[in-house]
């Protein structure tokens, strides 16, 4: 099993996980066009609820949640395939494949966190431990509780623990520019957010305007100039 601080150096240096991998990038495409990718984190210390996350946990606050170890079972992926049912983005097939990818073992200390109203499961939150970190793998949840928004209460759930763990950093891995699709990363706390400069390998606060330079800086970088305005617009 990856070590929690070796998992820790790797997140803070732009790494995510990817099956039984860590890997990182620069660059994501989608529909013929190249986006920049910018990873995220939330400082646990300073995130505070605004108006509108209040307002989810309220909503919520009659679900009952449990954490244990991960282990693949068939309510997982029952409910996963509902889900990935009526999303609009791709995803894996499995719970199976986003995690292990055909590998027996797991390598990471990975949790659930279940989400139940009375006797139902109706969502599931998987996360990494390091060992000042947590890091949001998947979540999901059925498609019938949609007006709940549990993907967004999930993240909450997930940073709340991690303050009660007294643990440093939620990593919900990236944002890309010009695409606002994976925007709801943010939705915890603006505030607590950082963005990796993977050009000069430090951490900065949040912000659209460092988010549109540092892709501007990889696009110039990386991006051959006769392809730049085709794949940038």
């Amino acid at each position: 099993m990856i070590r929690g601080e070796a998992l820790d150096f790797y997140l803070s240096r732009g790494y995510y996980r990817m099956q039984q991998n860590l890997f990182t990038c620069d660059f994501v495409p989608f529909d013929g066009r190249v986006y920049t990718a910018h990873w995220l984190r939330l400082n646990v210390a300073g995130v505070g609820w605004g108006a509108e996350q209040r307002r989810l946990l309220r909503r919520n606050a009659h679900l009952t949640t449990v954490i244990r170890p991960f282990r693949p079972n068939a309510g997982y992926e029952e409910l996963y395939a509902r889900y990935r049912q009526s999303i609009s983005f791709d995803a894996s097939p499995t719970v199976e494949e986003v995690l292990l990818g055909g590998e027996e073992h797991n390598a990471f200390n990975t949790q659930v966190m279940e989400v139940y109203e009375g006797p139902k499961l109706i969502a599931a939150g998987i996360f990494d431990y390091g060992a000042r970190t947590l890091a949001g793998i998947v979540n999901f949840y059925d498609p019938a509780y949609r007006r709940h928004s549990l993907g967004k209460y999930l993240m909450l759930l997930k940073i709340e623990h991690a303050r009660q763990l007294a643990l440093d950093y939620y990593y919900p891995g990236y944002v890309l520019h010009d695409y606002p699709k994976f925007d709801y990363k943010l939705f915890p706390s603006l505030e607590a957010a950082e963005v990796y400069d993977s050009v000069r390998g430090r951490w900065l606060p949040f912000a659209w305007a460092t988010v549109a330079a540092h892709s501007a800086e990889l696009l110039a970088e990386w991006l051959p100039e006769e392809l730049r305005e085709k794949y940038s617009q």
